[in-house]
């Protein structure tokens, strides 16, 4: 059966059925479309066309690195109520020092070819702090790719020096930075930021820090958090933005949809969606974001199983092997309390879905053994 009887075989609305026809005509659709396959797309028709867009960008491949997270610090100026991670100065949270942090990189496995440096907003660590480690890890590793640094954490090291958004990009360049994460875009509306993260990087500033770091030439991750107070409108207009801003410099990688975990947070009355929601916003995902090359699956946040089976919803990207060194998501209740796979577990479980395992640098690039 082709794609186009499928489609007609899944389609339980007329309107859903132009629009999917749109998708297959590769035409972009808009807010509106996307809220309505939200609202009406059935699951098994959002994953054929996902998987059918999936497939013209890369085939059968599934990306995958070797990789260490690297968490400096869980103190944070911010409050956010989503978080389970963060804690004050003189509180029970953590402060590795550069040696600590260079001793850990040290010991990894030498294999690994990126390090993932994500913590939180310190009061009292600046851009030269965080530069100064940027560099030691260069002189002492020069072929690790260095992916740090969320644009929150960037937008406080930019205001504490007082400099401009481009002089601050120039000095993290400068000092060896080579890509950023996609963390701090929780959701682009400044009325649910209010609610949920008040105190953080407005989504405006977000948006400008991503774009003059690909002006400068560093690439970057986007994210969106979802499955808390956001509506389905929320979630497309929070990636019309990216796809905009993706359509200026190019400059986006992938696309991370993250999900709202309830444990050990100001928000934990709220229930988590259900693995069918979590499915369906990775293949809208890749169905709206046409300009993004790649979505990844967090396996981390959402557990091995369930980012196995995204790999059928549109998602190219299995993230990477981390190493038991993440603690921002298994504190909130992640389904993998100690992240960590081997390349062999990793290998299997993709291939075990009939998908083509491919192991890939920082920007995406084969790595051949």
């Amino acid at each position: 059966m082709n794609i186009s009887l499928l489609i007609n075989h899944c389609c339980n609305h007329s309107s859903i059925k132009e629009i999917a026809e749109k998708i297959l005509e590769g035409k972009r659709i808009s807010i509106d479309e996307c809220v309505e396959l939200y609202e009406k797309g059935e699951l098994s028709l959002l994953g054929i066309l996902a998987n059918h867009i999936r497939e013209q960008k890369n085939g059968n491949k599934t990306f995958f690195n070797k990789n260490l997270h690297i968490e400096p610090t869980n103190i944070c100026i911010h409050n956010c109520k989503f978080c389970s991670y963060s804690k004050k100065i003189g509180g029970d949270g953590w402060e590795s020092s550069v040696e600590e942090m260079l001793e850990t990189i040290a010991n990894a496995n030498k294999s690994i070819t990126e390090v993932h440096i994500v913590g939180g907003v310190h009061p009292l660590r600046d851009i030269h702090y965080y530069g100064n480690l940027i560099q030691q890890i260069k002189a002492a590793n020069p072929n690790l790719h260095i992916k740090a640094f969320t644009a929150v954490e960037i937008d406080y090291m930019i205001k504490k020096a007082g400099i401009s958004i481009e002089e601050g990009v120039q000095f993290l360049k400068n000092y060896g930075l080579d890509s950023i994460p996609g963390g701090g875009a929780e959701i682009f509306d400044e009325i649910l930021r209010a609610e949920i993260c008040p105190s953080k990087t407005s989504s405006q500033q977000w948006l400008a820090i991503h774009e003059a770091l690909h002006l400068a030439g560093i690439p970057s991750n986007a994210t969106i958090l979802y499955g808390h107070i956001e509506t389905y409108r929320h979630r497309a207009e929070h990636m019309e933005r990216l796809r905009l801003l993706q359509d200026k410099t190019g400059g986006f990688n992938a696309f991370i949809p993250l999900k709202f975990k309830h444990k050990n947070n100001t928000m934990s009355e709220i229930k988590e969606v259900s693995v069918v929601e979590d499915l369906k916003n990775f293949a809208i995902s890749r169905i709206f974001l046409d300009n993004f090359p790649h979505i990844k699956s967090y396996w981390p946040m959402i557990g091995k199983q369930l980012a196995q089976l995204s790999l059928s919803f549109g998602v190219d990207d299995f993230d990477g092997t981390i190493n038991d060194s993440t603690k921002i998501y298994s504190l909130a209740g992640s389904e993998e309390q100690n992240p960590s796979m081997t390349t062999d577990e990793m290998l299997a479980l993709i291939t075990a879905v009939g998908r083509q395992a491919v192991e890939r640098d920082s920007l995406y690039n084969p790595i051949i053994s």
